[in-house]
């Protein structure tokens, strides 16, 4: 059965809020730790700082979304749906794909 539903997008201040939620769950975890410090190339004293940056908590999710059974994990403890998690990112600066697209 197709679902043919239209996605509710998902407001700036409820992403933030889940993007923090994300970073938490990121930061509890101590194999996911390490690993998003080594990508965004920052250390644990910086990411209050780095969170101030526009671009940043779209980058925090986007590492959970680029793991599919960290995407999991992070729906089912955070009790949202992955999708949500997708239209979140979307809603936060440089979260969206517009660069993907030609003009």
């Amino acid at each position: 059965m197709i679902d043919n539903r239209k996605s509710t997008p998902i407001g700036r201040e409820a992403a933030e809020a889940l993007a923090i939620q994300t970073l938490g769950f990121i930061a509890s975890d101590p194999a996911l730790l390490p690993r998003f410090l080594a990508i965004t190339g920052i250390d644990a004293g910086q990411i209050r700082a780095a969170a101030m940056q526009p671009g940043f908590l779209a980058g925090v999710i986007e590492f959970v979304l680029a793991h599919e059974p960290t995407l999991m994990a992070f729906a089912e403890q955070a009790g949202v749906d992955p999708a949500d998690v997708g239209r979140a990112r979307q809603a936060l600066p440089l979260g969206d794909d517009s660069h993907e697209r030609s003009v």
